[in-house]
């Protein structure tokens, strides 16, 4: 009898720690941009926000600052829900309608690209908070003019590449594809669609597909990707969560929001952080907020709901006790 008793102590001693953990847990919050081929604000972030080598990248800057590219991974919507071409406007694909990346909507043809042929292609995607969901790729039309703003109607209906939960290797969601043959300068947008929450992300990569016109790509210089040192390098001037876990308010901006211990705003909200704040607040996102992670109403409950479970499992050990005593008396 003793050893049963001292069995059912012990299954219920681990029950304890397991019910708070799962009560506590929240979902991860994703990022990340496509790094092959490179997306813009990749590129543009590779080259350094400070101080940008290519002019479309000056450009860029001059444009919208260089917060948006310490930012590169977070060019999101926050309740997409698969409504992408409902909700962007035609010239604003590449920033996602967002103000805050206005700069990468420019029409130009000297952004940084990267080389690529018809053909299979493996792809990968830089994940810097992974999660699942569908990540699918468009391709320009022939007669695409870079110079001009991006529109749905340049983009072909249908992904050329489709892929969901792709494997993910060393930071990077990879997977692949066949690209469609092209000649010249073209674009390939990228929508990543979270299956577990109704956010969105969305990049342009700016590829050359040989056979263009030699002017056009004599103005495009090359696009690097960054580095690891360079992302781990940046994370102290982004507003970006990198750890990925929930825990702001809806009302401070879920994405973008975030703010960096030690850098709070000042009393009287006029510190640099509180400008940041503003700025991806939900007005600013126009009203659109990634509802991911946990907000202080859902740690409240977590943290209840685990106190109550333990003083439940406590006052079920006493009564056992109780009744083992009064067993063996």
């Amino acid at each position: 009898m003793r050893m049963r008793h001292h069995a059912v102590r012990i299954s219920l001693l681990g029950i304890v720690p397991l019910a708070l953990t799962a009560l506590t847990a929240a979902p991860a919050r994703a990022h990340g941009s496509l790094t092959d081929p490179v997306s813009r604000v990749s590129a543009c972030f590779a080259e350094g926000p400070e101080h940008p080598r290519s002019a479309a990248c000056k450009a860029m800057v001059a444009a919208g600052g260089t917060q948006p590219l310490y930012d590169w991974n977070e060019v999101n919507i926050g309740d997409a829900a698969g409504r992408h071409r409902q909700i962007i406007p035609d010239g604003k694909l590449c920033s996602a309608g967002r103000d805050k990346y206005k700069g990468l909507d420019l029409p130009r043809a000297d952004w940084p690209g990267t080389k690529l042929a018809a053909g299979k292609h493996t792809f990968r995607y830089r994940a810097t908070a992974p999660h699942r969901g569908t990540f699918a790729l468009y391709i320009t039309k022939d007669g695409y003019d870079p110079k001009k703003p991006l529109k749905w109607a340049d983009l072909e209906a249908k992904p050329f590449a489709k892929v969901t939960d792709p494997a993910l290797k060393n930071g990077s969601y990879v997977f692949d594809g066949t690209v469609p043959k092209r000649s010249g300068r073209h674009l390939i947008y990228s929508v990543w669609q979270r299956s577990d929450s109704p956010e969105a992300f969305y990049t342009c990569s700016d590829v050359d597909l040989g056979g263009g016109a030699p002017a056009t790509k004599a103005l495009a210089p090359a696009a690097n990707a960054p580095s690891d040192a360079q992302i781990a390098e940046g994370v102290g001037k982004s507003t970006v969560d990198h750890g990925g876990h929930g825990g702001d308010s809806p009302g401070e901006g879920t994405h973008g929001g975030g703010e960096h211990a030690g850098s709070g705003p000042a009393a009287d909200g006029t510190g640099p952080q509180a400008a940041v704040k503003a700025a991806n607040a939900p007005a600013a996102q126009g009203g659109r907020l990634a509802e991911t992670g946990g907000d202080s109403s859902t740690t409240a409950l977590a943290v209840g709901g685990a106190g109550i479970l333990a003083a439940g499992s406590a006052t079920f050990f006493l009564a056992m006790r109780r009744r083992s005593a009064r067993g063996r008396a």
